[in-house]
């Protein structure tokens, strides 16, 4: 992975951490239900973000490697492995 790529990553994971724990506190004060879930909602986007950024990361080194060395069919099935995870 990009050196980039790494640094933004670990900043959005470490926000996502702090809105984690944001949450935790919430439950623990009784916050009001729908602001919570409004922040679980928040927090699955921001992963969200993530995983598209890993994706796409992937996708211009490590299958682009594959294909070009020949191993079309590994970096296919790595593609449509990541499309199900998606999907669910």
């Amino acid at each position: 992975m990009k050196r980039e790529i790494k640094t933004q990553v670990r900043n959005r994971l470490r926000r996502i951490e702090g809105q984690v724990r944001g949450l935790a506190e919430m439950v623990e004060k009784d916050t009001y239900c729908i602001d919570v879930i409004t922040q679980t909602s928040a927090v699955k986007q921001a992963l969200s973000g993530v995983e598209d950024a890993l994706m796409e990361s992937h996708l211009s080194t490590c299958v682009m490697d594959q294909v070009k060395k020949g191993m079309g069919t590994k970096a296919k099935g790595e593609i449509l492995k990541v499309y199900r995870l998606k999907r669910k």
